[in-house]
Parts: C-alpha cells; sequence; structure tokens
C-alpha cells in the first residue's frame, strides 16, 4: 500500500481527483465527466471512479496495482447512506486495487472540509445548487440539492432556464417581462443554433443535455456586464434564491459557528458564484430584509478540486495529514448588517 491520499470532487458535469502524500504535497490532479450516480448509474460511476483513481496512478507513476492509502469520495448524489455504502462495496469488490479505505460523501461535504476540520456551510451554486450546514458535533441541515427537476434554484441550469422562460412568455403573451427580452432572445438564438421556439423542443425534450443548458449561464452574465437589465434582474433573483438557502439552515447552525469574529463562514463553490457582483444585491437585499442575521463571511474556495475530499476521508478515517486551511480559500463578501463590503470575482 501507498502513503498516497486520493480525494475526489465529482458533479453532473465533471469530476476532479487529487493526489497527495501525508505531508499535505499534492502529487498530482486529473479531471474527468461527471460521477453523480443518479444520472449515469451506479456501475458507471463505479468504473468511472476507477479509471480516473488508475489515469492518477499513471500520472503520478504509482503502480496500478498498488492501492491507496484512503480515497475519499465527495459526489453530488451521494447525500443518503444506504446508496453510499453500496456504492463503495461494490467498488471494493470489483476494484480491489484502489483503496481499502473509502470515506464517502456528498459534493458539499468536501467543500466544507477543504476549509475547515471544525464544520460550517457551503454553498454550491453550480450546474445545480445545494447548501449544507455541518455543526462541530456532526449535525446537519440540508436545504436543496434535489436536482432540476425539484430544485437547483440559483443555479447556473435555474439562471438559463428562468431566461428562457422569461423569454417564451413573453412572446406566448402570457407574462409581461421585468424588462425587455430582446439581448437575451438573440443570445438564446445565437447560442443554440435555432430560429423560433419550437427549435428549442428537441434540445429540452430530445437527447437531454443538462450540462448544454446550463451552460447559458455564463452568455447570462455576459449580457448582465454589458448592462443588459433583464439579465442583471434574474441574476439577482438567483442572489435572493441562495441567500434564503442559506438563511434556511442558519438558525440550526452552533453558536460556535455563527459567534465567529466576522459570522458564519460560508465557502461558496460553483462557477455561478464567478458572477457575484450581479448576485449580490439580490442577496443581500434577502438577507437584510427577511433574516435576523447579522454577520457572515463568504469565502471562495480555490483549493484544487479533490483537496476537501482528501481532507474529509483523512477526518473520516482518523488519518494525520497536514493542513493549511487559509491557503484554500480567498475572501469574497463581508457581510455585517447596515455595513458590507465585498471583492468581486469574475470569469
Amino acid at each position: 500500500m501507498s502513503n498516497i491520499i486520493g480525494g475526489i470532487e465529482g458533479g453532473a458535469t465533471h469530476s476532479t481527483l487529487i493526489l497527495m502524500d501525508t505531508s499535505g504535497n499534492v502529487i498530482t490532479t486529473f479531471k474527468a465527466e461527471g460521477t453523480n450516480h443518479h444520472l449515469i448509474g451506479m456501475e458507471e460511476c463505479r468504473k468511472r471512479i476507477a479509471d480516473l483513481v488508475n489515469k492518477a496512478k499513471i500520472k503520478a507513476k504509482i503502480p496500478l496495482d498498488t492501492p491507496l492509502l484512503a480515497l475519499g469520495l465527495s459526489l453530488s448524489g451521494c447525500e443518503l447512506e444506504e446508496s453510499n455504502n453500496e456504492l463503495v462495496e461494490g467498488l471494493k469488490e470489483k476494484y480491489p486495487n484502489l483503496s481499502p479505505n473509502i470515506a464517502i460523501g456528498s459534493d458539499t461535504e468536501g467543500s466544507v472540509a477543504a476549509t475547515s476540520s471544525n464544520g460550517g456551510l457551503v454553498s454550491i451554486a453550480g450546474t445545480g445548487s445545494n447548501t449544507l450546514l455541518i455543526n462541530p458535533d456532526g449535525t446537519r441541515s440540508q436545504c436543496g440539492g434535489w436536482g432540476y427537476l425539484l430544485g437547483d434554484e440559483g443555479s447556473a441550469w435555474d439562471i438559463a432556464h428562468r431566461s428562457i422562460k422569461t423569454c417564451f412568455d413573453a412572446i406566448d403573451n402570457l407574462e409581461t417581462p421585468p424588462h425587455p427580452i430582446d439581448a437575451i432572445w438573440k443570445k438564446v438564438q445565437e447560442y443554440f443554433d435555432i430560429v423560433n421556439q419550437p427549435d428549442l423542443l428537441n434540445i429540452f425534450y430530445g437527447p437531454f443535455c443538462k450540462a448544454k443548458i446550463a451552460g447559458f449561464c455564463k452568455e447570462v452574465s455576459k449580457l448582465a456586464g454589458l448592462g443588459d437589465p433583464l439579465a442583471i434582474h434574474i441574476f439577482q433573483e438567483a442572489g435572493r434564491y441562495i441567500a434564503k438557502s442559506i438563511s434556511a439552515v442558519y438558525p440550526k447552525a452552533s453558536p460556535e459557528l455563527t459567534d465567529r469574529v466576522e459570522g458564519l463562514q460560508v465557502a461558496c463553490v460553483g462557477s455561478v458564484w464567478l458572477s457575484w457582483c450581479f448576485l449580490k444585491e439580490g442577496f443581500v437585499r434577502h438577507i437584510e430584509n427577511n433574516t435576523d442575521i447579522d454577520k457572515l463571511l463568504l469565502i471562495r474556495v480555490i483549493s484544487p478540486g479533490g483537496l476537501g475530499a482528501a481532507y474529509m476521508a483523512c477526518d473520516k478515517l482518523k488519518i494525520d495529514v497536514s493542513r493549511n486551511y487559509e491557503e484554500n480559500y480567498e475572501i469574497l463578501f463581508r457581510y455585517e448588517r447596515n455595513r458590507s463590503s465585498c471583492k468581486c470575482i469574475r470569469s
């Protein structure tokens, strides 16, 4: 067995693996396809995990038959203990050379572990969305994470879908949009290579690609950057939903987390956070008008994808490894009621 620890952070769209030694040094990283077993099936999920680990081993010149000391899996879709155990047992049975020590949790767990060994709150706003609070005693509270049919508010999917639906409703004369749709509708036509509404039906109801549709969020962000009022409005709404999800779990946070000098620390993960300047107004408005939260510290996780999953494995398996949490994040926004400041991070 090697003294190398692996960590995989996997979402619906893509996954990232890191290999590190017990001194905390990252040896290599590797990226691959998504690993949400609800979308691709349990067996395909296992295969992708094994392929990812083996490719990283080859890159790091580790023999394929040498198991890792530990492997952490922080994957979207891994919220249920029963299915998590099924995934891990299948991995150990079919791919015994991966590692005898596998720890598993949701994609949110790895993000918390990347910034603290004492719990915290993570808000994921990527292709999908999820918010998870982990208290120092291990108790948890979750809001979201239910996928694009039952949730994903504030995500790239939600922003893309809301933009397209607003255009459809305006063209159908069903709803009057808060601002003109011209710029967004033109961008819809360009991005999806369509002419009219029926052309979109095959994209949504034919061979379905959630990532392709969610990718339109980046185009909406560009329009917001150019000052389009509808694009800005849609991002403000996304900011409001993200704030709602954080305020939904906040009451269950331990005083040990909320009574910090700068308030509850929120790890912000996912590409939507890159458009924080457009999310901010809706976010702050909701916190100010609908909660009694006095302080929040929003941090942007900048560590290599997979590092939090490796840390999570070390925490769960009691493996001692060197860490410097402050290197893993940068401050995005300090919220203090009636006096806030932000550092804008945009792609």
